[in-house]
């Protein structure tokens, strides 16, 4: 990954680490469900921003490589965990 890359996604785990202290806060100070439950679909989305930020660089580098390679094994090895992870996530 880029160095940019990176930080942008560790920047993004750290907030999302930070907004989950915060609904943690919300739950033991008895705070109203519904806003609760709003608090979590946020973090849920971050959550699929840095999976996407993650997948979007395997592609471009590791699977990437893999398919220009000569290794028809790495092409179907690497094809299989990108079947996997969208069969995983219920993309399929």
């Amino acid at each position: 990954m880029t160095d940019e890359t990176t930080t942008d996604i560790v920047n993004r785990l750290k907030s999302i680490e930070g907004h989950m202290r915060g609904i943690q806060r919300m739950v033991e100070n008895g705070d109203y469900c519904i806003d609760i439950v709003n608090q979590l679909l946020a973090v849920q989305r971050a959550m699929q921003r840095v999976n996407s930020l993650v997948l979007e660089r395997h592609l471009h580098t590791c699977v990437t490589t893999a398919i220009r390679g000569d290794d028809p094994a790495e092409r179907e090895r690497v094809i299989g965990e990108i079947m996997d992870v969208f069969e995983a996530s219920g993309k399929m």
